[in-house]
């Protein structure tokens, strides 16, 4: 689970919020393609509670620049939305799976899509099962998702997934190097041509061309402008490798340092007046 703080958690102080009337909900572009949303809070913050949590554990440099952290996901009431979801699956997870499957057997769902977080990821083993359950249970209904949660979906999903289960590995996050070219990636690009010009391909017509359509898929940086700034006309994944080689050498140097230190420790001379062994 996320990090959670215990200090605040209490039933006498922190009465359980009322669970959502509705887990998934859908927009005009999600109505256009006949999908829904399944959405978390963004990244790290603080519940209504005092627990603190972090929905995307593997965010790197994608925490910098995400839409989830601007605009209309941070309006109060939309944030509240968000927490609530949240506060439902730690709170009661089985609950949770059990509201969901009940919402999922409505018949609209049939042959639908279900985009599971256009905010958020899949931040524990628990709750990335509970979705697999859900899944295996609701056949007839289509699942999708972008996740940087590579070492996680190499241990729980790639060996047995679900048929109606689709996913792509997104750039931008911390695990970034064990992304291999048998992968299905999702990187995002300063603009269309920047796409084009590395021969990836577009999923801006369509969201489901990230799992539908060729493996190099390209997404188009939303155009907010001191993100864009952000940017520097970069790739999530260049980004991320400068990030990556940073720290490297910075732990290197470290290294290094202790290491010569300990070393000229060694070469010192005995101090005068000490016996020889």
């Amino acid at each position: 689970m996320p990090s959670i703080d215990t200090a605040h958690t209490s039933s006498s102080a922190n009465p359980s919020p009322a669970r959502p009337r509705r887990l998934l909900t859908q927009n005009r572009e999600m109505r256009a393609i006949g999908a829904w949303n399944w959405t978390l809070p963004a990244w790290a913050g603080r519940l209504p509670d005092g627990r603190t949590y972090n929905t995307c554990p593997s965010a790197g440099v994608c925490r910098e620049v995400c839409y989830a952290r601007h605009g209309a996901y941070l309006w109060p009431v939309v944030r509240a939305k968000h927490q609530a979801n949240l506060q439902f699956v730690l709170d009661d997870l089985s609950g949770w799976e059990q509201a969901m499957l009940g919402e999922l057997a409505a018949p609209r769902f049939r042959g639908g899509w279900i985009r599971i977080h256009d905010s958020g990821d899949f931040f524990s083993d628990a709750y990335l099962a509970s979705w697999l359950r859900i899944m295996r249970q609701r056949t007839g209904v289509n699942f999708y998702c972008y996740t940087k949660e590579i070492r996680r979906f190499r241990a729980l999903v790639e060996p047995d997934p679900p048929a109606n289960f689709l996913w792509v590995y997104s750039y931008g996050g911390t695990q970034d190097s064990e992304l291999t070219a048998s992968d299905r990636v999702a990187d995002v690009f300063p603009d269309e041509a920047s796409i084009d010009a590395a021969g990836w391909s577009s999923q801006d017509a369509s969201d489901l061309l990230a799992v539908l359509g060729p493996k190099l898929v390209g997404v188009p940086a939303n155009r907010i402008p001191h993100f864009l700034r952000r940017l520097q006309g970069r790739r999530f994944s260049e980004w991320q490798a400068e990030v990556d080689a940073e720290r490297h050498t910075r732990r290197t140097a470290r290294v290094q340092a202790i290491t010569s230190a300990r070393s000229a420790r060694r070469r010192m001379p005995p101090e005068s007046g000490s016996k020889a062994a």
